[in-house]
């Protein structure tokens, strides 16, 4: 399997995947399989029930693609739902099955769920993770007890807001991650080139602060490809962290009204654009479609 870690130091375009609400995963591979995507990524993330709604295991997903298709996978894990001895219980089941890219995430409150009653567990943010996945790299767990065996190593990453009205906030943030060893930041979905040389400037700035194998951290622009205007005002007015350019909602406005077909074709078009000019600064890419896997060859 390739390493992720190498893979950034040149190029890394990987694919997130929602496991569904299923007690398999066959038919989300097959639509991958149908999808052509395979034929322009590197890799695969799971995510660990989205918006707190149940769905299939994040760990399990991220074994079973890459047992099916041989790419690697990141695989996440939410603090959301797990305490300390939960984490390190699923970081050595996940060692055993070769899942050894974690992202770790505080993720969205249980308030959300769609299961009655749910509390959150949330012990700690993130980097409460971070630290378990480095106590685990050097070969004990998060306790300071050494394991008979040493697991495999873990390549860690965290996530990243990609706007704020003050950048500061960001980069404070960005540097507690990766002083944890987070080898690499995904980011919201970026829609503008100005915020995407910001966010380099910031990482840049963070890799100063360090000497060791932390300076090689890596960036990795998230990117959701925007076909509908119901989409872009969505993300624009109610997702923090994430700004799409006013133009883009006005060109999208004068699609809608043409109708579907204009709509999707104007969106396709801005989103193609950008991500042909990303691909061309930092090709260090996570595309999410919200599993239409299909959308992906249009962006190549």
């Amino acid at each position: 399997m390739v390493n992720l870690k190498e893979k950034l130091k040149d190029k890394l375009i990987t694919l997130e995947t929602t496991p569904p609400k299923l007690p398999t995963l066959d038919l989300m591979i097959e639509k991958i399989e149908k999808s052509n995507a395979l034929d322009f990524i590197d890799g695969f993330s799971t995510t660990d029930c989205p918006l707190s709604k149940l769905k299939f295991n994040s760990i399990i997903a991220a074994f079973r693609l890459q047992d099916k298709f041989k790419k690697p996978v990141i695989a996440t894990m939410s603090m959301r739902d797990r305490n300390k001895i939960a984490l390190q219980s699923d970081l050595l089941g996940a060692n055993d099955l070769g899942v050894t890219n974690i992202l770790a995430l505080t993720g969205d409150p249980a308030s959300m769920s769609d299961q009655p009653k749910v509390k959150g567990v949330v012990e700690g943010s993130s980097v409460l993770l971070l630290e378990i996945i480095r106590a685990f790299n050097n070969g004990m767990d998060y306790s300071g007890k050494e394991f008979k065996i040493k697991p495999k190593p873990i390549t860690p990453f965290a996530v990243s807001n990609s706007y704020a009205k003050n950048f500061s906030s960001i980069e404070r943030k960005i540097y507690k991650k990766v002083k944890n060893y987070a080898t690499g930041i995904i980011t919201q979905p970026v829609y503008d080139m100005e915020i995407v040389e910001k966010m380099l400037e910031i990482m840049n700035n963070v890799k100063k602060e360090f000497n060791d194998e932390r300076k090689e951290s890596e960036i990795i622009f998230g990117f959701f490809p925007i076909t509908r205007l119901k989409t872009a005002q969505f993300l624009h007015s109610h997702v923090p962290g994430i700004y799409v350019p006013d133009n883009w909602i006005e060109k999208l406005i004068k699609a809608h009204k043409i109708g579907p077909q204009e709509e999707y074709k104007v969106g396709l078009e801005l989103s193609k654009n950008l991500f042909q000019k990303l691909l061309k600064k930092h090709p260090k890419i996570h595309i999410m479609t919200a599993n239409r896997f299909e959308i992906v060859k249009e962006l190549f």
